[in-house]
């Protein structure tokens, strides 16, 4: 559904992360002590009695500096707002009222959007009606005194905030593919972002570690909705110490994890490294389909044959994962970005497919007469005695055999070498699970099958 969007603002340190997990109901954005921490929007959904909206996390709005990615911050603050039904302005209650929050408020009673004002850290309730009664001067209604870490008050700010925004019922349904961008860092990332949504969408600099949460988007390509990911860049795990890039790492394996397609994004200029090839591990352990996308081709000298060797460079590299879709693209200058919508939609359609076990068992009758499975070292051979599709994303079939331990690797690989041949599969991973099964039962099973036939 597309959501309606809820934007939180205020300056930096007031505890803008801290709820918007309150509000998303598990510890999504980024919280860590020290000023800055979140610099993108990140979007997260959440829900309050009948209404479910996404509720957007902005960076510390700081004005008359621009120093740092403070400019960045500030212009995607106001993106965020730009698009949101309300927003809620989250002041620090112990502190009280500061220069930067006034600036913030006159800014916002400039905005044509319903703002609501949340005074945090009011841990006592007795002490925290004193302590709102602060706010009044900042010109934006009742301040309403709450807590992110207890939760105390919020319910009552959030009775307040559903007023603007509709009811549940009333918002049409969407199919996204959830597509996430992972990569070390400084490959281009958020320049992949940016590009593919046509806009500043996020943060972009040649400072490694600039994207510290993962960032949602949401963009429709040819009547299809893509929720797009952005994620922090993925160091080795030796050089990376704990605080806010551990927790970044950890979003963008989160990232993953709930994508359909994850974008695998190289660097052209430093080709694959080791790195990248445990990003791919990765990928494939979660069972998500994938797209490789090298990144910079504008900067990379060639010849005739420069694709040719980078292809080979890759499948050298990347081999277990050779049945990935592949481009070579620019986000700089564009160069086609706009056909990586189209092998996301392909990967993803592969990803669900199901294949019916008539034709599983076609195949696997063709590879057997090609191939008769191995003679163990005590000359007792394996046999194929059927398959079937258990499941999707990734497809994965059960392949009943007498003994599963007299198939070897190589013969494994065949199996599933000649089940991409015969059915494609391109863009996605494929699970096999090799199940031993005494002949008398398999009898009795094609019995029971013929009957319901």
């Amino acid at each position: 559904m597309k959501l309606p969007i809820v934007a939180i603002i205020g300056r930096p340190n007031v505890g803008k992360s801290t709820f918007v997990n309150r509000l998303a109901g598990e510890q999504s954005a980024i919280v860590y002590d020290e000023p800055g921490v979140t610099r993108d929007r990140t979007y997260l959904p959440s829900f309050w009695r009948d209404r479910e909206f996404m509720v957007v996390d902005t960076g510390g709005l700081v004005f008359n500096d621009d120093t740092e990615f403070l400019p960045l911050i500030r212009q995607q603050a106001m993106a965020a707002l730009a698009e949101a039904s309300a927003a809620i302005f989250v002041v620090d209650g112990i502190t009280g009222p500061t220069v930067a929050d006034e600036e913030i408020a006159e800014w916002l009673r400039q905005q044509p959007v319903p703002v609501l004002l949340a005074v945090n850290k009011c841990e006592s309730p007795e002490q925290g009606l004193i302590q709102a009664a602060e706010f009044w001067n900042l010109g934006l209604g009742e301040p309403y005194p709450i807590s992110a870490i207890h939760g105390s008050g919020t319910g009552d700010l959030l009775d307040v905030l559903i007023t603007y925004l509709p009811p549940t019922a009333e918002i049409p349904e969407t199919d996204e593919i959830n597509v996430a961008i992972v990569g070390r860092p400084n490959v281009g990332k958020s320049s992949l972002l940016n590009a593919l949504v046509g806009e500043q969408r996020a943060i972009v600099s040649p400072i490694s570690g600039t994207t510290r949460d993962a960032i949602d988007t949401v963009i429709e390509h040819n009547g299809q909705t893509y929720r797009l990911i952005d994620t922090a860049g993925i160091r080795k795990k030796k050089n990376v110490e704990y605080g806010t890039e551990f927790f970044s790492i950890n979003r963008a394996f989160k990232a993953i994890r709930r994508a359909d397609v994850v974008l695998l994004v190289i660097d052209a200029l430093d080709g694959v490294t080791e790195q990248d090839q445990k990003l791919a591990g990765r990928i494939i352990e979660e069972g998500r389909a994938c797209v490789i996308v090298v990144n910079k081709w504008d900067a990379v000298e060639k010849d005739s044959y420069t694709i040719y060797d980078y292809e080979k460079h890759l499948q050298e590299r990347l081999h277990f994962s050779e049945w990935a879709e592949t481009i070579f693209v620019s986000a700089l200058t564009g160069q086609r970005v706009e056909k990586i919508l189209e092998l996301v939609s392909k990967s993803a359609e592969e990803h669900k497919r199901r294949v019916s076990t008539s034709v599983i068992n076609e195949v696997l009758e063709e590879a057997v007469r090609w191939h008769s499975p191995p003679v163990s070292r005590s000359g007792k051979q394996g046999k194929l005695y059927y398959g079937t599709q258990v499941s999707t994303q990734p497809p994965t079939i059960a392949l009943f055999v007498n003994d599963a331990k007299r198939f070897n690797d190589n013969y494994r690989r065949y199996i599933e070498r000649q089940f991409r041949q015969q059915l494609g599969f391109k863009g996605t991973p494929i699970r096999f699970f090799w199940r031993s099964k005494k002949a008398r039962d398999v009898e009795g099973a094609n019995v029971n099958r013929a009957t319901r036939v």
